[in-house]
Formats: C-alpha cells, structure tokens, sequence
C-alpha cells in the first residue's frame, strides 16, 4: 500500500532532506585519501547530530550505521570498517536522516582524491545524468514507469549495465515504502503506476561497467558487490510528487 503525504508532510520532509543534503556535501568536501570508512561514518554521526536530526539507517534491522560506504566494486549496503581510501578509489556515500518523523534517503559516488578524467568522468556523468532525466519525468499524471525507462536508456545507451536486482523505493514515515522503483521498464509502461500528488519516492540509479549481476560480497551478509568486480556507482535522490511541480526533497 502507497502511503501518499500531506503538503504538511511534504513540509516536513523537505526540512529533513535540506538537512540531508547539507551533510553529504560536507562529507564529499573533507574526503581524502588516507581516512577509513569508518572515519567518514563517525563525521556523519556527528553532522546528523548537529542538524539536531537522528540516523535513518540504524532503523533498518541488523544495521548498525548512519552510512552505506561501498568502494570500487561494491555495490551497496556497504558497513564502514578500517578499509583506507585510496587516491583514485570510487566512494559511495549513501545515508539517510530521519526528522520530524519522517525519513529522506540520499547517495553520490565521488572519486577520492583525484579529478574526474576518462572513462571514470564518463562512467559517473551517465548516473548523474540519468537521474536527472529520470527525474523530470516523474511528475503529476505520469507513469513510473517512464522514470525506470529513462534510467535504463541513459545506463545501457552509454554501455554501462543497471543493477536490476537493486531498486529505489518509497520513504515517508519508514525508511522503505512501496513503491518499488525500478531502474529499468520491468512491464508495459501503462501498468506501471500513474503518478499523483503526495507521492515522495527515493530515485536511485545503482549500475556498474561491465555487468548487471550482483553478488553478495564473501563473508559479508550485507556488502552487495558486482559479480565480475567491474565498478560500480549509485546516485540517489528523494523526490515528492505535487500537483504542478515535482520537488527534489534532497
């Protein structure tokens, strides 16, 4: 069941995500080569905690964190430990904030310590690409199903592979709602649900360079890696539906 927000909820969330956004662009600015993902972790504990907001992910069963910290190969739902960034490393820095009871959800790949060049400058200007594009397709009257084509066509056009077994989802009052949000076109476009004010969807475009198949990563029951170790990377933002406008919560 689709639990549609109130304009006040939308409010509030919005408050939240601004919060949110703050705090990933702290992190970004102060990573460098030489911390540990645990070190980062600490930072986001201690910025949440200054926006007088509280962790979202530490409200998911078994998750003890603020942040999901994958490098290089690794997908998502990455723990932070001891592992040291290297200069060059692809970081994923993916976490959420709960305020006011509501949850907004929010990640960027960067890459420690260096310029984006190349391949790497392409890999990562596709994702953030098609989560823009996948965003101005989801407004009022539209289908979901438009906002995964559209993450599909950017993705496979530039020949990276999404992750189809990975999705965005719903967020209000939990972390995890439904919708499901795929990052492909799974059914016929008009099956896929119609678009309408109070609906605040987490966007997520989650691929990778050379495959769509995703292992869990040995000796981890939570770290979700790509099977043949190609790079991987996710952007992510919150979005609410609203009559004549769409608005990016984070």
């Amino acid at each position: 069941m689709i639990n549609y927000k109130t304009e006040e909820e939308i409010k509030i969330m919005n408050t939240g995500g601004k919060k949110l956004r703050r705090i990933i662009n702290r992190l970004i600015n102060e990573v460098k080569p030489g911390m540990t993902t645990a070190m980062i972790e600490d930072r986001a504990r201690k910025l949440i905690e200054k926006e007088r907001a509280y962790i979202s992910f530490n409200k998911v069963y078994g998750y003890d964190f603020a942040t999901c910290l994958p490098v290089n190969e690794q997908i998502v739902h990455t723990r932070p430990s001891n592992r040291i960034l290297k200069e060059g490393d692809l970081l994923t820095i993916d976490m959420g904030v709960f305020y006011a009871g509501f949850h907004t959800d929010c990640a960027e790949t960067i890459v420690v310590g260096q310029k984006e060049e190349g391949e790497i400058k392409k890999f990562l200007d596709t994702g953030r690409r098609a989560l823009e594009i996948a965003i101005s397709k989801a407004k009022n009257g539209a289908y979901l199903g438009e906002v995964s084509l559209a993450i599909e066509q950017t993705v496979t056009k530039n020949g990276y592979f999404v992750i189809k077994r990975l999705t965005g989802h719903g967020i209000g009052k939990n972390l995890h709602e439904d919708p499901l949000v795929f990052g492909f076109l799974n059914q016929p476009l008009k099956n896929t649900l119609k678009l309408k004010p109070g609906l605040v969807i987490a966007v997520e475009v989650i691929y990778s360079m050379g495959t769509e198949e995703m292992v869990y990563e040995p000796g981890d029951s939570w770290s979700i890696v790509t099977k043949d170790g190609s790079l991987s990377a996710c952007f992510e933002k919150t979005i609410a539906i609203l009559k004549d406008k769409t608005l990016v919560l984070t």
